[in-house]
Formats: structure tokens, C-alpha cells, sequence
């Protein structure tokens, strides 16, 4: 894992991640990162990684170059959890997949900001991307509810920073 020069400690209950401040987050916990002009890396934030548990495969069903538009399906990943459908959420050009998940599919849970990624679009974030302060006060909602649902807390908890949260179904 690479060291990040602006990173946000994020602390709810027992789940923690430090999250990168210059990135752009969606309310279904995914990060996006520019990696150039016009060119968007997303990936699953801790968070979201964390639901699916540890991944085990992931495909995409379309090909380096295809238009692209905000919430259309372009592949899905495989945790041990629940699978999960991807929704684009970047207007443009498909890019293509990270060609180190091909042999090392765990990066996605071992460095989930970093070399973890997903997928890469050239073109336009959709709106619905917010900065990491709005993003907290998703996090912040989705544990509450969760807690107040029974279904993390202390007695959850994996070890320290592991957030003890249950599983997702679906989509």
C-alpha cells in the first residue's frame, strides 16, 4: 500500500478506515480517484468491501472503449458474502478493468483505496458523487442504522478496525 499525503481517519462504533480526502465517494460506497484528464479510477471504499467480505472473482461485460453512462451494469464482483452488480459512475468511456485483480483479486480487500480498484472511465463523474465530508454522513447513517438494526457493535467486532458488520444480500 502506498502512502497517502491527505487521509481522513474515519471512527464509527469498532469500524474504522482512513479515507482518501481528495477523492470523489458514492452513496453505494464507491470511491472514484482522477488519475488524469478525464480519466476516473473507482474502486469499492473499506466500507463497501467490507459488506461483500473477502472477494473471490469479478468480471465486466463490455469492452475497453464502449460509451458508458451513470448506473448502467458493466460487471459485478464476487465476495464471499453476496454478489454484487456494478453500476458505472462515470459518464464517458469504458477503460477497462485492473488488470492485477486477473491474478490477485484480494487487493480489493487488502488496499481497497489503492491498488484495489476496479475499473477505469474516461469522462464525467455523476453528481451523485460527493466529497469525503458528505461521504462521512453516509457512513455515519448507514452504521447508525445498522446498529440500531442489532447488526454490529461491540460484540460484532472481528478485532480492532474491523467494523463487525453483517452481511448484504444482492445488490
Amino acid at each position: 500500500m502506498r502512502p497517502r499525503l491527505f487521509e481522513f481517519e474515519y471512527q464509527r462504533a469498532c469500524f474504522t478506515a482512513r479515507l482518501p480526502a481528495d477523492y470523489l465517494y458514492s452513496p453505494a460506497h464507491f470511491w472514484l480517484a482522477q488519475r488524469g484528464e478525464g480519466l476516473w479510477r473507482v474502486g469499492l471504499t473499506k466500507f463497501g468491501a467490507r459488506m461483500l467480505g473477502e472477494m473471490v472473482d469479478h468480471g465486466f461485460g463490455m469492452e475497453a472503449g464502449a460509451p458508458v453512462a451513470p448506473g448502467q451494469i458493466i460487471g459485478w464482483v464476487e465476495g464471499f458474502k453476496a454478489i454484487l452488480d456494478l453500476a458505472c459512475l462515470v459518464e464517458g468511456r469504458f477503460a477497462g478493468g485492473n488488470p492485477a485483480l486477473e491474478t490477485e483479486i484480494t487487493l480489493v480487500n487488502l488496499d481497497p483505496h489503492g491498488a484495489g480498484w476496479l475499473y477505469a472511465v474516461k469522462g464525467r463523474p455523476d453528481a451523485r458523487c460527493v466529497p469525503l465530508a458528505a461521504y462521512a454522513q453516509v457512513l455515519d447513517r448507514e452504521i447508525d442504522g445498522l446498529l440500531a438494526r442489532g447488526r454490529a457493535g461491540n460484540e460484532g467486532c472481528q478485532g480492532a478496525g474491523e467494523p463487525g458488520i453483517g452481511s448484504r444480500s444482492g445488490s
